[in-house]
């Protein structure tokens, strides 16, 4: 009975959010196992309509490729990619006005990315962009006969603003969802014990390592019911999937893809990474990927630079059936942890911190490094003033609570290249 409230909770909660997220899930699902030469007539098509559309509608687009002299009527093909000039994070910050393409959609999703590499976007998503986006990872769900509505644990951050909380714990329970707020016990059994009866966990994979440490630890494992565990926004690391097959006797699935990028890839049961490329193409070029959005009409994202460095394998023919490219060896991405005197903090602590601050408007240039336990050196790009400074120490020491030090260095040159800057680096691995 109650499953079935859930059910209907999320039928009617994702109609009057965005009614087309079924119909793009059906589509999705009907062409998941389209031959190779389907899906390379269908991209190029899709490929055709949307460097159309961004040339003709975005002034950032027909400025680029007037000044490479790129006539659109010449790609015939899907090699011709290699001739559109790339973009990276930097341009699409600079430049977000004129790609934002402001025609009349029916309906349209603020979105923004996380800003761990200090260059934090704000873009509009079109309604197809986002259905799309949304029933791509409910397919990647069904192929571990998942339904999103079933209880879930979620790890994922959280604002310590009051009213924040408050709509957050709506939130999750409106989405039969439960999260870790802390990594101290009471916490860490309160979570355990919630998840005995949970069909799914997912959300940053070194927040899954802990708690797959912490059950570990215990002398009577719990007796759970899940059917998968995704890890996503952090890289999966070896050590992590031992610790949780110890734990939970599953591996960690993992979900590619970034807020301006959408969905780009979701691990099949048979242990491969399936590019959605209904949604994206993706090339490797000096095993850096480039991603084109085939449904981004209202922020166009066309031969960009994530910043991520991976293998594409196009050869290999996976037991699941499907076809298209493989994601392979995801190396931007590592998932870290701060180590307090007493305790431990997801790196991705410092977005938040950062976040925080931003919406305030210190907007600073970071990079961290731990070399002693209790102590994060912290170096930003900016000058900053004594009335920031407070403010930004402030907000570490709501999230620290004085287990750890932060040292702050300002005025520091943060180097910046087209790959993903990161944001805080471990030295001590042997702690882990």
């Amino acid at each position: 009975m109650l499953s079935q409230m859930y059910r209907l909770l999320y039928v009617i909660g994702q109609y009057l959010y965005n009614n087309q997220i079924q119909k793009e899930y059906d589509f999705l699902k009907n062409t998941e196992f389209l031959g190779r030469k389907e899906i390379d007539s269908f991209q190029l098509k899709e490929l055709k309509r949307i460097l159309t559309l961004a040339y003709s509608k975005s002034t950032f687009y027909k400025d680029l490729y007037d000044k490479h002299n790129l006539k659109i009527n010449e790609i015939n093909s899907l090699e011709d990619l290699k001739g559109i000039p790339c973009i990276d994070k930097k341009q699409l910050v600079e430049n977000s006005q004129q790609i934002q393409i402001e025609q009349s959609f029916v309906k349209i999703y603020p979105a923004k990315t996380s800003g761990s590499t200090g260059q934090s976007l704000k873009f509009k998503r079109n309604k197809s962009w986002d259905a799309r986006n949304r029933a791509s990872i409910s397919l990647g769900y069904q192929w571990f006969n998942v339904k999103p509505w079933e209880l879930n644990g979620y790890f994922w951050g959280y604002n310590f603003d009051t009213i924040s909380v408050i709509k957050t714990r709506i939130l999750d329970a409106m989405q039969n969802r439960f999260r870790l707020f802390s990594l101290k016990k009471s916490a860490l059994d309160s979570f355990i014990k919630k998840l005995e009866n949970a069909s799914y966990l997912h959300g940053y994979s070194s927040m899954i390592y802990e708690v797959a440490k912490y059950t570990n630890s215990l002398k009577a494992k719990p007796i759970l019911k899940l059917k998968l565990i995704k890890g996503t926004s952090e890289k999966i690391l070896e050590t992590y999937q031992r610790e949780v097959w110890e734990a939970f006797n599953l591996k960690i699935i993992s979900e590619y893809g970034a807020a301006e990028s959408g969905i780009i890839a979701f691990e099949c049961p048979h242990g491969s990474l399936h590019n959605f490329w209904q949604n994206v193409i993706i090339e490797e070029v000096d095993n850096e990927i480039i991603v084109t959005n085939l449904v981004s009409d209202s922020f166009p994202i066309i031969r960009y630079k994530l910043g991520d460095y991976v293998t594409i394998d196009s050869s290999t023919n996976c037991h699941c059936g499907r076809n298209g490219v493989i994601v392979k060896d995801i190396a931007g991405r590592v998932g870290e942890k701060i180590l307090g005197h007493n305790h431990s903090y997801p790196s991705l602590t410092l977005y938040y911190v950062f976040k925080n601050l931003n919406q305030i408007g210190i907007q600073l240039n970071y990079t961290a490094v731990q070399r002693v336990k209790g102590e994060l050196e912290l170096s930003v790009e900016q000058k900053v003033d004594k009335k920031s400074r407070m403010k930004l120490l402030a907000e570490f020491e709501k999230y620290f609570n004085n287990d750890v030090i932060v040292y702050l260095k300002d005025s520091v040159r943060i180097k910046t290249e087209s790959k993903k800057q990161k944001d805080f680096i471990s030295l001590l691995e042997k702690e882990l």
